[in-house]
C-alpha cells in the first residue's frame, strides 16, 4: 500500500516510522527545511521536502497512485486542503485527517473526508471512561456508514435497569451489540435483562445518539 503523510511533526514522524516497519510504502511531506533535514537523516528517501497543501508537491509525491493520504499537520485548515486535493484532483480513494479542534468535525465530514481523528476528543473520551459513575463514550465513527460505536454504563437509577431488551423502546437506528457484566461478555437477545452498572456497546446513527442518552439515563 502506498501512503502519503502530510506534516512532519511528531505524529507524522511516528506514523511514518511505524507504517514503514509494517512493510508499507510511505512518503512523508515536510515543508520546513530544518525539520525536513532532521527527518531525512533518519528516514532517508521516505521524506520529501515540500508543502502538502500544494498540488505541485502532491504531484511530485505521486499522489495519483496513492492508496491513502493522511494529513496530520497542526492546522485543521491545512489538513482539510490536503485531503480535499487528494480526493478531488488526484482521485485518492481514502483520506484521513487529524482534527485539532473537535468543533470542525461536522465540516470535515460534510466535505467528504473519510476519517477524522481528534486527539482532543480521544483524550476526553478516555478520561470520561476512567471516571467513576455513569459514562457515555464515543469509541469510533464509521464515516461511510454514518454510524458511531458507543460505550455507556447503565446508572443505578436508570429507567432501563431491570428491564428486558424487548421492553425498551430503542431508537429505530440503534443496535445494541454487546453487554459487559462483571467483566463477562453477554450477547444481547430480546429477553436479556439489563442491570445497573452494565457496560453497553451500541451501534447508532448520530441522530439517535441523544435519544439513546435519554432512554438510558446517561444524559
Amino acid at each position: 500500500m502506498y501512503i502519503i503523510i502530510g506534516g512532519g511533526g511528531d505524529v507524522g514522524y511516528y506514523l511514518t516510522r511505524n507504517l514503514l516497519h509494517q512493510g508499507h510504502e510511505v512518503l512523508l511531506l515536510e515543508k520546513g527545511q530544518e525539520r525536513y533535514q532532521s527527518l531525512s537523516d533518519e528516514l532517508g528517501q521516505s521524506v520529501l521536502k515540500g508543502d502538502a497543501c500544494e498540488a505541485r508537491t502532491m504531484e511530485e509525491a505521486g499522489a495519483q497512485r496513492a492508496d491513502v493520504v493522511i494529513a496530520v499537520t497542526g492546522e485543521d485548515e491545512d489538513n482539510l486542503v490536503i485531503c480535499q486535493m487528494a480526493k478531488k484532483r488526484f482521485n485518492v480513494a481514502r483520506t484521513i485527517a487529524r482534527l485539532n479542534n473537535p468543533k470542525h468535525e461536522a465540516l470535515f465530514q460534510k466535505l467528504g473526508i473519510d476519517v477524522t481523528v481528534s486527539p482532543t476528543k480521544a483524550i476526553l473520551s478516555l478520561i470520561e471512561s476512567e471516571l467513576p459513575g455513569p459514562h457515555f463514550v464515543q469509541l469510533m465513527i464509521l464515516q461511510k456508514a454514518g454510524l458511531e460505536i458507543l460505550e455507556m454504563s447503565i446508572p443505578p437509577l436508570s429507567p432501563v435497569a431491570g428491564k428486558q431488551l424487548s421492553q425498551i423502546n430503542l431508537p429505530r437506528r440503534c443496535n445494541l451489540v454487546l453487554i459487559i457484566r462483571d467483566k463477562e461478555p453477554i450477547f444481547p437477545t430480546a429477553d436479556a435483562v439489563l442491570q445497573a452498572n452494565d457496560d453497553i456497546y451500541a451501534l447508532v446513527t448520530r441522530e439517535a445518539e441523544e435519544e439513546l442518552r435519554d432512554i438510558f439515563g446517561t444524559a
